[in-house]
């Protein structure tokens, strides 16, 4: 790019910075086309924009208000006394942390980048509304707010100490409202959205994670407490025939129990009979013994009868013979 483009193109930005001077303080003396130079070689792609070069103004009147030594630079200690002095923060460190990062020295650029950067800088109309009434507190101007269609790209201009954006343009005439939103859009800027607005990325990823975790488990309770209702009617079944067979078994040794009894009820009849047996058996010897003895005897007698008979026999013939 050559001089007379280059000496065009600042003439250019100068030209629509122009049309926004309405909001910019009076008595201001910065170099409007100095400004829209420095704006067009930061952000070439939003040079054009007269919205964001209101807003780009507004942040380096912010980083002027920090810079005290007028160097470019806002470094870490003139962070930390800004942060005690005009935000009144006690203990800064985090913020200090949150401005800072790895970087000690601030320049224009810097914070720009940042800005951009930042969750804020994207929000809506409906987003800023809502920062205005649980943040600022200052619900009353939320129809002020959505009739300017203020998005999160206006908020550096709040955050300046500009007349005629507060009273003209906000009609806001109580000079502690003014302070208050002036300082709460100051703070937002530069460390970006208040806890009880920030968008958690983290937060919602815990969140959906910890969704996951109890559609899983409830689903992961349902498949237990079916499998257990299932497993349980199997037990209750085992059980049931488990009960059957116990009650067979005991059938059983009771059967056996009885058939014991009988048979030893039968041993016993047995033992009687054999002793009963064994009884008419020696019995029945004696008796075989004594008729054998008898008859023993008779036949003694019969041949002894026979020989007498003989005898007599022999007599009778001898004594007719001698007759």
């Amino acid at each position: 790019m050559d001089l007379r483009s280059g000496v065009a193109l600042w003439v250019l930005c100068g030209f629509l910075l122009q049309q926004g001077r309405g909001e910019r303080p009076p008595g201001s003396h910065l170099d409007e086309t100095a400004i829209a130079a420095e704006f067009c070689r930061i952000d070439k792609p939003l040079c054009h924009d007269e919205d964001e070069q209101l807003s780009f103004e507004a942040v380096r009147n912010i980083h002027k208000q920090m810079d005290d030594d007028a160097n470019g630079n806002v470094d870490v200690e003139e962070s930390d006394e800004f942060l005690r002095e005009d935000l009144n923060y006690h203990d800064p460190t985090v913020k200090h942390s949150t401005f800072h990062g790895e970087d000690k020295l601030i320049s224009v650029e810097d914070l720009w980048k940042a800005w951009k950067t930042s969750e804020v800088y994207n929000w809506t109309v409906d987003e800023v509304v809502q920062w205005l009434i649980t943040y600022v507190e200052l619900p009353q101007y939320e129809e002020t707010f959505r009739k300017l269609q203020l998005s999160g790209h206006a908020m550096p201009r709040l955050a300046v100490n500009n007349a005629t954006m507060m009273g003209s343009v906000l009609k806001m005439t109580d000079r502690s409202h003014r302070q208050k939103l002036q300082l709460k859009a100051l703070d937002t800027v530069l460390f970006g959205p208040p806890l009880l607005t920030r968008h958690n990325h983290l937060k919602d990823f815990m969140l959906v994670v910890s969704i996951v975790i109890g559609v899983g488990g409830c689903w992961f309770a349902y498949i237990q407490n079916r499998y257990s209702k299932e497993h349980m009617k199997k037990m209750m079944k085992d059980l049931e025939g488990l009960h059957r067979a116990e009650q067979s078994l005991h059938d059983l040794q009771e059967r056996l129990q009885k058939a014991q009894e009988e048979h030893r009820s039968v041993e016993v009849e047995k033992v009687h009979l054999e002793k009963k047996l064994q009884d008419e058996i020696s019995i029945a010897k004696q008796e075989a013994h004594r008729l054998r003895e008898l008859r023993e005897g008779t036949e003694n007698e019969l041949s002894r009868q026979k020989y007498a008979e003989q005898e007599l026999e022999q007599h009778r013939v001898g004594g007719q013979r001698l007759g």
